[in-house]
């Protein structure tokens, strides 16, 4: 695979190879629970990156939330030669993403978007999607609860507005299921 990946990209050079999750392909070798499989994989990543066959118009990007599980080969010059950290959003960047996601939806007039943001402190992108998200998810399960036959929801649709209770609690949920244990994830339901 890894080999395919490499030849594919030299023959359609220039062009950029992004690994995302480059943890999971190329985690340290001799680490407890890696296969010899992986560590195959890994071997093979080096060798094409370093090249007995040269990289001419290849750029090679990996990402990562894990710098701490790749094997440090792969950091080496000549191979990933910079790191660029990007950092949890700040309350401005946090307040745009939200921005973005309550951009055309019934939202009432007290929703303090600033108010959101300045809550979220550690929140990722991800999370603030997911605050979102879920604060409509609300909205549209107390509707259907209230009107439940098709016909009185669609006379009632200018009803469901979003709240600023709705957010508050949808960054309570999101906040509980970023503290939780990996296995108990999958157990709750995002809209309970």
């Amino acid at each position: 695979m890894c080999r395919e990946i490499f030849r594919r990209a030299r023959q359609a050079a220039p062009c950029v190879v992004f690994f995302d999750e480059i943890d999971s392909i190329a985690p340290i070798r001799g680490m407890e629970g890696v296969n010899a499989g992986t560590e195959r994989m890994v071997s093979q990543l080096l060798t094409e990156m370093d090249g007995i066959q040269e990289l001419n118009g290849v750029v090679i990007i990996a990402a990562t939330n894990r710098l701490d599980m790749i094997d440090s080969a792969l950091l080496r010059p000549g191979r990933f030669d910079k790191i660029v950290f990007v950092p949890k959003p700040d309350i401005s960047t946090r307040l745009k993403i939200l921005e973005i996601y309550a951009k055309e939806k019934p939202l009432t007039g007290e929703v303090n978007l600033q108010r959101i943001a300045e809550l979220t402190d550690g929140f990722s992108g991800a999370d603030m999607s997911a605050v979102a998200n879920t604060a409509i998810s609300l909205v549209l399960h107390e509707y259907l609860q209230k009107y439940s036959n098709p016909e009185d929801a669609a006379k009632h649709a200018t009803e469901a507005h979003v709240t600023m209770k709705h957010f508050e609690d949808a960054v309570k949920k999101i906040k509980t299921q970023r503290d939780m244990k990996p296995g108990e994830k999958v157990t709750l339901s995002q809209y309970r």
